[in-house]
């Protein structure tokens, strides 16, 4: 990959924290790693709503997997990011690992309600005398955003971080601006993105901090990062802030 010509005015990216809160609370199932009474690992398909972070489970004690967590709390949830990505691999994706844990008292209160907001057709079965609830109490973090892109992150910080709130709603605002901008995606590449050779641009991802472009140039295809100089606060700031930017491209 080519690299840059010129200095990247503001590369700021979501953390591996905020990266895998956002994916966390973009989907509501994932792959539950337990283990079994012989000390094998065992995966099984789980929803899961989210307190503070922390996914929980509603699971029978019917199911291997609701034995397992009873028998030994260590486990591990993998959650793949909602979308279209021919290639799975390019797919963003989290694991979270840690122990479960039975919440009581007003925690067990909040977890039931934190898990019925995010999987509704649980109100028919967790007052079931088979199902339990389940705290994950998270103490590692990997996440891997596709080929090349990868971290991990403390428990702590994955706790004080927040779901992005740009990047759910993205996906429209990707395709406007390929299809309608693709002269001001070039002019940010050049002025802003170091490539002062772009021939031509394409954005591949959105977040509140900023663009992901894809650019093309003389020496080939290179990938940079437009930021917007500041976080925003909702997708409803999306529009003028990529206006911003072509602005002061242009400027």
């Amino acid at each position: 990959m080519p690299p840059p010509l010129g200095e990247v005015a503001d590369p700021t990216r979501p953390t591996a924290a905020e990266e895998a809160r956002t994916i966390a609370a973009a989907t509501n199932a994932g792959t539950l790693a337990s283990l079994t009474a012989a000390g094998d690992p065992w995966a099984s398909f789980v929803t899961y709503g989210l307190l503070h972070g922390a996914p929980v489970l509603c699971v029978s004690l019917l199911a291997e997997h609701g034995r397992n967590l009873a028998a030994d709390p260590r486990a591990s949830l993998a959650v793949v990011a909602p979308g279209a990505e021919s290639d799975p691999l390019a797919s963003p994706r989290i694991t979270l690992a840690g122990v479960v844990q039975q919440p009581v008292g007003d925690e067990l209160a909040g977890a039931r309600a934190a898990h019925m907001a995010a999987v509704p057709a649980a109100k028919y079965y967790i007052d079931y005398s088979d199902f339990a609830v389940w705290v994950l109490r998270v103490q590692r973090v990997r996440w891997v955003g596709g080929y090349g892109r990868m971290d991990s992150a403390s428990a702590a910080d994955y706790v004080a971080a927040e779901p992005d709130p740009v990047t759910p709603h993205a996906a429209g605002a990707i395709e406007h601006l390929n299809a309608d901008h693709a002269a001001g995606l070039a002019d940010m590449a050049r002025a802003l993105g170091g490539y002062p050779d772009t021939e031509s641009a394409a954005c591949t991802g959105i977040d509140r901090y900023g663009l992901d472009l894809k650019v093309r140039t003389p020496r080939g295809e290179a990938y940079t990062r437009v930021g917007f100089g500041g976080p925003l606060d909702s997708a409803d700031e999306l529009r003028s802030a990529t206006a911003g930017l072509v602005r002061r491209a242009r400027a």
